[in-house]
């Protein structure tokens, strides 16, 4: 973990530019960089930051050759989902202070983002922390968490099937336990190695991916799922063979895919071509999460009570943040990998 260092620095993982499209070979820790800006706007709170949880998109998104140079100012310090202790807060925050641990996901794109030891976050993005609920565990919620709230909340009601794409992961291991709290009936698919922890999270139902088609053995069942929940973004023939297992009134939520262009074609072409002309046969979504305080609180909430839980396969300190991203990048991780910045 970090020690603090001057008043106006502060430790922090940056790169300037990514060397051999590779952000864990790219960062550097900085222990004079400089702290964000500290006045507030009305709508912000500055953060000391306990813990941060990485994501697909804190080093895809960088890694873009070009665009991922414009998107961030540099040096940039990457990571966008936290937990912390507020050190400040605007005037349009009423219910933290101060003190307060909160946690939640930082702005888009920004520059100072949660491997380094001070942030600024946004109202939307920060929500007091839930007694009984640990740090580390809380500052999975920001993307995984939230996505797939927004996967499957809205999408469902008590007593539908859905079907899970890819349940191991950081999205997925929450996917699977939202679902069930909801009262969904789960079917997943995973690896043979993490078939137990899917049925441990409450999955009904897991499909070995290494050892059947998944497409195929959904079609033998028929149309009978609500939701599709594609966390991986592939096989292709699992959205042009969704009508024989989704619903007629079912829908396609794609979260997962991989940067390049045939994705766009692929994206463009699934959002796009008429069914007529070759098109999907079921209603389709690419969903990038969207922050809400509300919907953080209920997830933090869901923790408390025990519905809900965080599964992290491996805590790193936060002088091993570049270790981290290599583990993240194998994507083997079960559930999800956190950095801890500070201690709780």
């Amino acid at each position: 973990m970090a020690s603090q260092t001057s008043e106006n620095a502060m430790k922090a993982w940056q790169y300037t530019s990514i060397v051999d499209g590779d952000i864990a070979k790219s960062l550097t820790l900085n222990e004079q960089a400089v702290r964000p800006p500290t006045t507030l706007a009305s709508d912000q709170l500055a953060v000391e930051v306990i813990t941060t949880s990485l994501n697909p998109v804190d080093y895809k998104l960088a890694e873009i050759p070009l665009v991922g140079s414009l998107l961030f100012k540099k040096p940039a310090t990457p990571s966008s989902d936290y937990s912390g202790r507020v050190t400040a807060v605007g005037s349009g925050i009423s219910d933290l202070k101060v003190g307060d641990l909160c946690y939640g996901r930082l702005e888009k794109n920004a520059q100072f983002g949660a491997l380094g030891q001070n942030v600024v976050a946004p109202k939307e993005g920060a929500v007091p922390l839930p007694s009984g609920v640990h740090p580390d565990s809380a500052a999975c919620i920001g993307c995984a968490g939230l996505t797939a709230y927004q996967c499957i909340a809205s999408n469902v009601n008590a007593g539908d099937e859905v079907f899970i794409h890819g349940g191991s992961g950081g999205t997925g291991t929450f996917g699977i336990q939202i679902a069930k709290r909801l009262g969904c009936k789960v079917t997943t698919c995973c690896s043979t190695r993490n078939m137990d922890l899917c049925k441990e999270l409450g999955a009904d139902e897991v499909i070995d991916y290494t050892q059947v088609s998944v497409a195929q053995t959904l079609a033998e069942k028929g149309p009978r799922f609500l939701l599709c929940v594609d966390n991986v973004g592939s096989p292709a023939e699992l959205y042009t063979r969704s009508h024989e297992f989704l619903l007629p009134k079912g829908k396609f939520v794609q979260v997962g895919a991989q940067i390049g262009m045939s994705t766009v074609a692929s994206l463009m072409s699934r959002m796009m071509l008429p069914t007529i002309l070759g098109g999907g046969k079921r209603s389709y979504q690419f969903l990038g999460c969207t922050p809400n305080r509300e919907q953080y609180a209920t997830i933090g909430e869901w923790m408390r009570e025990g519905s809900v839980k965080a599964i992290i396969d491996e805590k790193f300190k936060f002088e091993d943040a570049s270790k981290a991203f290599e583990k993240l990048k194998t994507g083997r991780a079960r559930g999800k990998i956190v950095v801890q910045v500070a201690a709780a």
